[in-house]
């Protein structure tokens, strides 16, 4: 039942009972799957790898601590998760060019490839877990689940915030 923003609505225990176990059924299946594509592509990159290269992708070379904040995550984190992407020749670590003791990641040639072989596959998978959907529909979902996801990610830089802790990757 559709509702405006500032419209409340009485969502009772079925219904979020219902909301909840979907959720938990969706985390489930994504992590069996990984929701990883199709083909021999499929599974063959973690959620962490993905979020890294896809961020740097998006937003270009960046330092650690700049890309830590922009996923929600801490710089150890980030530090210990880019060393096997680099170790693999997907990012590169080059010296920032205005302060030569920094590091700044970028994604390689190769990681561009790399990611945009798993894309492909991963919309592949999209798209035939979605056959049958309008695209009305597949905007619905899409636009319902970013509004979910930055919901949870508010709710948890809230939270961590209050700890004085770094949010987690969205």
């Amino acid at each position: 039942m559709p509702t405006s923003p500032d419209m409340t609505t009485d969502l009772g225990p079925g219904l979020l009972d219902a909301l909840q176990h979907q959720v938990a059924v969706f985390a489930r299946r994504a992590e069996q799957t990984r929701l990883g594509g199709v083909g021999q592509v499929r599974n063959s990159m973690d959620r962490a790898a993905y979020l890294l290269l896809n961020r740097l992708d998006q937003e270009g070379p960046m330092g650690v601590k700049a890309l830590a904040a922009g996923m929600g995550i801490d710089s150890s984190t980030v530090t210990r998760q880019v060393a096997p992407l680099v170790d693999t020749g997907l990012v590169k670590r080059t010296s920032h060019p205005d302060d030569g003791r920094a590091v700044v990641l970028q994604l390689s040639p190769r990681g561009q490839a790399r990611l945009d072989e798993v894309r492909a596959s991963r919309r592949e998978l999209m798209r035939q877990v979605t056959d049958g959907w309008t695209e009305s529909e597949r905007e619905s979902f899409c636009t319902l689940l970013t509004r979910f996801n930055t919901a949870l990610s508010a709710r948890q830089a809230g939270h961590t915030a209050a700890e004085g802790q770094a949010p987690p990757a969205s």
